[in-house]
């Protein structure tokens, strides 16, 4: 039986965060068709024995594993290409995105009215991170938005669902998992902001900081300008979004024909 759903944790080193997350995940879609597929960037902390052992016990569970860490947005890209599921869901390894919230954007991405919808991206309404990270990532967000114009403040949310199609549309480069909305807002897709909670990190440690960030940032930030500008929209597309809280999310960002 073909998964409607197929949700993809990109983990490096978060041994400690996986099974209760893969719980919690297995709980939020126990009325659906879906499969939980971990992509393990090159752990070296026992990752792949536990995973190993998970999916000996849960039938959802899947595992994939590359030997060197290739980073976020080579793993989710890994995993899009070994599922045939629909819809994809990412979250972080770290289990600070709650598995609670993906009804809320599934809901959305399968409106009625979603076919367009390439894209529920999700925004941390209240981040349980610390102050300097908070205001590097809210520097860094309207630095982006004033150069992309996507109109999402949280760009950088782990928690997203999307069309597999729609993915598959999008020019790859590294760290594009910071900038899928601008990509899919590039190749005509719908994107829609969705609040959802987060929760402080109980285990590990982050494998980024403030300054690393900035360094990749800038580069990658020029790099999906540059793609934009040489989209067939052109400078003529115009983006516009809004946030709202997931029960009444029914704003979308679209680019204009």
């Amino acid at each position: 039986m073909t998964s409607d759903i197929c949700v993809i944790i990109p983990a490096r080193d978060e041994v400690a965060a996986l099974p209760a997350l893969v719980a919690e995940i297995g709980a939020a879609l126990h009325d659906r068709r879906f499969d939980i597929l971990v992509v393990d960037d090159g752990s070296t902390d026992g990752t792949a024995e536990v995973l190993a052992a998970l999916a000996a016990r849960d039938p959802h569970l899947g595992w994939l594993r590359n030997d060197q860490a290739l980073g976020q947005s080579a793993a989710i890209r890994a995993g899009v290409r070994a599922t045939r599921a629909p819809i994809i869901v990412t979250l972080d390894g770290d289990g600070q995105n709650p598995p609670d919230q993906i009804p809320a954007l599934l809901a959305r991405l399968e409106a009625a009215d979603g076919a367009r919808v390439g894209l529920v991206q999700g925004q941390r309404s209240r981040r349980q991170d610390t102050l300097s990270r908070r205001l590097g990532s809210g520097i860094a967000n309207r630095i982006r938005d004033a150069l992309l114009h996507d109109g999402i403040r949280d760009s950088g949310c782990g928690l997203k669902a999307f069309r597999r199609e729609a993915y598959l549309d999008l020019p790859y480069f590294d760290h594009i998992h910071r900038f899928m909305p601008a990509m899919m807002l590039r190749e005509g897709w719908q994107v829609v902001p969705v609040a959802v909670s987060h929760r402080e990190r109980k285990t590990g440690r982050s494998k980024y900081s403030n300054l690393g960030r900035a360094l990749v940032g800038v580069v990658d930030l020029l790099g999906a300008a540059w793609l934009i500008r040489r989209s067939p929209q052109g400078q003529a597309q115009s983006r516009t979004a809004q946030t709202l809280a997931p029960e009444t999310a029914e704003a979308s960002t679209q680019v204009a024909n």
